[in-house]
Protein backbone atom coordinates (compact mmCIF):
# COMPACT_ATOMS: atom_id res chain seq x y z
CA UNK A 1 0.00 0.00 0.00
CA UNK A 2 2.97 2.15 0.67
CA UNK A 3 4.73 1.97 -2.37
CA UNK A 4 1.31 2.80 -4.54
CA UNK A 5 0.78 6.00 -1.94
CA UNK A 6 4.88 6.47 -3.08
CA UNK A 7 4.58 5.56 -6.67
CA UNK A 8 1.43 8.64 -6.58
CA UNK A 9 3.22 11.15 -5.46
CA UNK A 10 6.10 10.54 -7.62
CA UNK A 11 4.38 10.68 -10.44
CA UNK A 12 3.01 13.68 -9.40
CA UNK A 13 5.51 15.69 -8.92
CA UNK A 14 5.87 16.94 -12.53
CA UNK A 15 2.38 18.12 -12.58
CA UNK A 16 3.09 19.88 -9.19
CA UNK A 17 6.19 21.78 -10.57
CA UNK A 18 3.83 23.11 -13.52
CA UNK A 19 1.04 24.62 -10.94
CA UNK A 20 4.02 26.36 -9.16
CA UNK A 21 5.55 27.53 -12.25
CA UNK A 22 2.51 28.62 -13.38
CA UNK A 23 1.16 30.13 -10.17
CA UNK A 24 4.18 32.86 -9.49
CA UNK A 25 4.36 33.90 -13.84
CA UNK A 26 2.76 37.17 -13.75
CA UNK A 27 -1.08 37.20 -15.72
CA UNK A 28 -0.92 38.24 -18.94
CA UNK A 29 -4.08 40.44 -20.05
CA UNK A 30 -5.42 39.06 -23.57
CA UNK A 31 -7.81 41.97 -23.90
CA UNK A 32 -9.67 44.42 -22.00
CA UNK A 33 -12.60 46.27 -23.41
CA UNK A 34 -13.62 48.05 -20.16
CA UNK A 35 -17.62 48.21 -19.77
CA UNK A 36 -19.86 47.97 -16.94
CA UNK A 37 -19.32 46.28 -13.66
CA UNK A 38 -21.10 43.02 -13.18
CA UNK A 39 -21.73 43.46 -9.46
CA UNK A 40 -25.29 44.50 -9.48
CA UNK A 41 -26.06 41.33 -11.10
CA UNK A 42 -24.10 39.30 -8.19
CA UNK A 43 -26.14 41.47 -5.66
CA UNK A 44 -29.40 39.95 -6.43
CA UNK A 45 -28.19 36.71 -5.47
CA UNK A 46 -27.47 37.98 -2.31
CA UNK A 47 -23.98 36.11 -2.11
CA UNK A 48 -23.85 37.21 1.57
CA UNK A 49 -26.01 36.18 4.24
CA UNK A 50 -28.03 38.27 6.06
CA UNK A 51 -27.07 39.14 9.32
CA UNK A 52 -30.54 40.21 10.17
CA UNK A 53 -31.90 36.40 9.31
CA UNK A 54 -31.00 33.77 11.01
CA UNK A 55 -30.42 30.78 9.14
CA UNK A 56 -32.50 28.38 8.44
CA UNK A 57 -32.25 25.20 10.77
CA UNK A 58 -30.50 22.20 9.25
CA UNK A 59 -32.07 18.71 10.03
CA UNK A 60 -29.70 16.54 12.15
CA UNK A 61 -29.09 12.98 10.61
CA UNK A 62 -31.87 10.78 11.70
CA UNK A 63 -30.94 9.04 15.10
CA UNK A 64 -31.08 4.90 14.95
CA UNK A 65 -29.77 2.22 16.54
CA UNK A 66 -27.44 -0.41 14.74
CA UNK A 67 -30.32 -3.24 14.40
CA UNK A 68 -32.55 -0.23 12.25
CA UNK A 69 -29.32 -0.14 10.21
CA UNK A 70 -28.91 -3.91 9.46
CA UNK A 71 -32.44 -4.38 8.56
CA UNK A 72 -32.47 -1.57 6.09
CA UNK A 73 -29.19 -3.52 4.24
CA UNK A 74 -31.43 -6.78 4.23
CA UNK A 75 -32.25 -8.75 1.87
CA UNK A 76 -28.81 -9.64 0.97
CA UNK A 77 -27.94 -11.48 -2.40
CA UNK A 78 -24.52 -12.47 -3.92
CA UNK A 79 -25.43 -13.05 -7.41
CA UNK A 80 -21.93 -14.26 -7.96
CA UNK A 81 -22.15 -16.68 -5.15
CA UNK A 82 -24.10 -20.32 -4.02
CA UNK A 83 -23.81 -23.30 -1.54
CA UNK A 84 -21.29 -25.52 -2.98
CA UNK A 85 -17.85 -27.14 -2.26
CA UNK A 86 -14.96 -25.25 -2.20
CA UNK A 87 -11.60 -26.77 -2.92
CA UNK A 88 -8.37 -25.72 -0.37
CA UNK A 89 -6.05 -23.58 -2.11
CA UNK A 90 -2.86 -21.44 -0.91
CA UNK A 91 -3.11 -17.57 -1.54
CA UNK A 92 -0.88 -14.80 -0.15
CA UNK A 93 -2.60 -12.00 1.50
CA UNK A 94 -0.49 -10.62 4.39
CA UNK A 95 -2.34 -8.60 7.35
CA UNK A 96 -5.88 -9.90 6.17
CA UNK A 97 -8.05 -10.56 9.07
CA UNK A 98 -9.74 -14.03 8.91
CA UNK A 99 -12.87 -14.14 7.45
CA UNK A 100 -15.77 -16.28 6.21
CA UNK A 101 -18.75 -16.53 3.98
CA UNK A 102 -21.86 -18.11 4.80
CA UNK A 103 -25.29 -18.13 3.77
CA UNK A 104 -28.54 -18.94 5.55
CA UNK A 105 -28.91 -22.15 4.07
CA UNK A 106 -28.21 -26.01 5.54
CA UNK A 107 -25.08 -26.47 4.83
CA UNK A 108 -23.72 -23.03 6.26
CA UNK A 109 -25.45 -23.54 9.18
CA UNK A 110 -23.89 -27.29 9.71
CA UNK A 111 -20.77 -26.02 8.37
CA UNK A 112 -21.41 -23.17 11.19
CA UNK A 113 -21.93 -25.16 14.03
CA UNK A 114 -18.70 -27.73 12.66
CA UNK A 115 -16.39 -24.79 12.98
CA UNK A 116 -17.62 -22.28 15.02
CA UNK A 117 -14.49 -23.17 17.56
CA UNK A 118 -12.20 -22.69 15.37
CA UNK A 119 -13.56 -19.59 14.17
CA UNK A 120 -13.60 -17.94 17.49
CA UNK A 121 -9.80 -19.08 18.02
CA UNK A 122 -9.19 -17.45 14.80
CA UNK A 123 -10.97 -14.42 15.69
CA UNK A 124 -12.53 -14.78 12.43
CA UNK A 125 -15.37 -11.65 10.96
CA UNK A 126 -18.52 -13.55 9.01
CA UNK A 127 -20.17 -12.07 5.99
CA UNK A 128 -23.29 -13.64 5.58
CA UNK A 129 -23.76 -13.29 1.82
CA UNK A 130 -27.45 -14.17 1.50
CA UNK A 131 -29.87 -13.91 3.93
CA UNK A 132 -33.34 -12.10 3.15
CA UNK A 133 -34.84 -11.51 6.76
CA UNK A 134 -33.04 -9.80 10.19
CA UNK A 135 -35.21 -12.72 11.72
CA UNK A 136 -33.01 -15.07 9.61
CA UNK A 137 -29.94 -13.04 10.47
CA UNK A 138 -30.77 -13.28 14.44
CA UNK A 139 -31.37 -17.11 13.88
CA UNK A 140 -27.36 -17.61 12.36
CA UNK A 141 -25.98 -15.37 15.20
CA UNK A 142 -27.50 -17.70 17.46
CA UNK A 143 -25.74 -20.76 15.95
CA UNK A 144 -22.67 -19.04 16.80
CA UNK A 145 -22.41 -17.10 20.16
CA UNK A 146 -18.84 -14.89 20.04
CA UNK A 147 -18.78 -14.64 16.22
CA UNK A 148 -19.58 -11.31 14.60
CA UNK A 149 -21.55 -11.83 11.63
CA UNK A 150 -22.19 -9.55 9.44
CA UNK A 151 -24.45 -8.73 6.22
CA UNK A 152 -23.14 -8.45 3.02
CA UNK A 153 -22.74 -9.10 -0.70
CA UNK A 154 -19.46 -10.97 -1.23
CA UNK A 155 -19.71 -10.64 -5.04
CA UNK A 156 -16.62 -8.77 -5.08
CA UNK A 157 -14.79 -10.73 -2.92
CA UNK A 158 -15.79 -13.43 -5.12
CA UNK A 159 -14.52 -12.15 -8.13
CA UNK A 160 -10.94 -10.69 -6.67
CA UNK A 161 -10.90 -14.52 -4.84
CA UNK A 162 -12.15 -15.94 -7.72
CA UNK A 163 -15.05 -17.82 -5.40
CA UNK A 164 -18.23 -19.54 -6.47
CA UNK A 165 -19.22 -20.87 -3.45
CA UNK A 166 -19.65 -21.02 0.40
CA UNK A 167 -19.30 -21.66 3.25
CA UNK A 168 -15.64 -20.71 3.64
CA UNK A 169 -13.06 -19.65 5.44
CA UNK A 170 -10.32 -16.87 3.87
CA UNK A 171 -7.24 -16.49 6.09
CA UNK A 172 -3.84 -14.46 5.08
CA UNK A 173 -2.60 -17.93 3.42
CA UNK A 174 -5.79 -20.03 2.30
CA UNK A 175 -9.13 -20.45 1.04
CA UNK A 176 -10.76 -23.50 2.78
CA UNK A 177 -14.11 -24.94 3.48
Amino acid sequence: MNHIVLIAAIGLLPTTAVFAQTASAPLIVVEDRGGASALPYYRSLNPQPDQATPPAPMPGPRAGNAADAEAAMLPVRSTQLSPGEVQRRVIRAPGLTALFLIGDDERSRAWLRQRQAALRDLQAVGLVVSVESMAALTALRRLAPGLTLSPASGDDLAERLGLRHYPVLITSTGVEQ
